[in-house]
């Protein structure tokens, strides 16, 4: 089991650059904690409520986010240790802060790496390019592999005895925080997506989640009708064929809209 954890934090820890199968996505990488070692249920319940707090997190410029995939591992592993999901939900957040520093760490060895490709591009070996860019991802699983066998080779009675003496008001402090940064993450994510089309499905949305008969499948179902009715009132589904005009300036093809211009 220990064996399977450390590989999916290997793999989380790489996906977090690759990000090709989002294994970095917290309700991803505690969903499959949680299913080698067969507490999926709670994993779960962790990850979908960590992946709401880093929704809006984001690497911009030379500015790191916080590392959603150390902070989820290992979250999950205090989870499986018998810790309640609000202690690991308060833990993750200094364990987000904390990846930075392995985040930074990791870059700054990934300088040797480059240089160690562009010494072998000079003399034509494809094969050293390969062998430096195989070493720099191995360094970014090791980021979350280590931290997390070194959460895992700690006795769960020394785990759970740290964590009780945690005082109440840290750990509700971090809860209240962790509350915000969910809010702040959909702030980021709606500023984004707002535009004037969208703004009536916004408030639709709040309108219908007061209705408690509704969970959230029937919620999703109506989301799925929405989009499906407004694209079919949608102009640019509905002008006739070869009519270019009739779409307009927001018409699927911008070439449409220029060849509108001459007509």
């Amino acid at each position: 089991m220990q064996v399977l954890v450390f590989l999916v934090a290997f793999l989380a820890g790489m996906e977090s650059v690759l990000d090709c199968w989002q294994f970095h996505q917290p309700i991803i990488a505690c969903f499959l904690i949680g299913l080698v070692t067969g507490h999926v249920a709670e994993c779960l319940v962790l990850g979908g409520t960590l992946q709401l707090i880093a929704l809006g997190w984001m690497n911009i410029g030379a500015a790191i986010a916080p590392d959603a995939a150390l902070a989820s591992v290992c979250s999950a592993i205090l989870v499986v240790d018998g810790s309640d999901v609000n202690t690991a939900i308060a833990m993750a957040m200094p364990l987000a802060i904390a990846g930075l520093v392995l985040t930074s760490l990791v870059r700054t060895l990934s300088v040797v790496c480059v240089h160690g490709m562009d010494a072998a591009a000079d003399k034509g070996s494809i094969k050293g390019v390969e062998m430096w860019q195989y070493i720099a991802m191995a360094f970014q699983g090791l980021r979350v592999a280590i931290p997390a066998a070194i959460v895992m080779s700690v006795p769960t009675d020394v785990v759970q005895a740290g964590l009780n003496a945690i005082p109440d008001w840290l750990t509700s402090g971090l809860s209240v925080g962790g509350g915000m940064v969910v809010a702040v993450g959909y702030a980021m994510v709606i500023n984004m997506m707002a535009t004037p089309d969208l703004w009536p499905f916004f408030y639709m949305g709040f309108a219908l989640a007061a209705v408690s008969d509704l969970n959230l499948v029937a919620m999703g179902i109506i989301g799925v009708c929405l989009a499906l009715i407004y694209l079919q009132l949608s102009p640019a589904f509905n002008a006739p064929e070869g009519n270019t005009a009739a779409l307009g300036s927001g018409g699927a093809d911008p070439l449409d809209d220029i060849l509108a211009d001459y007509e």
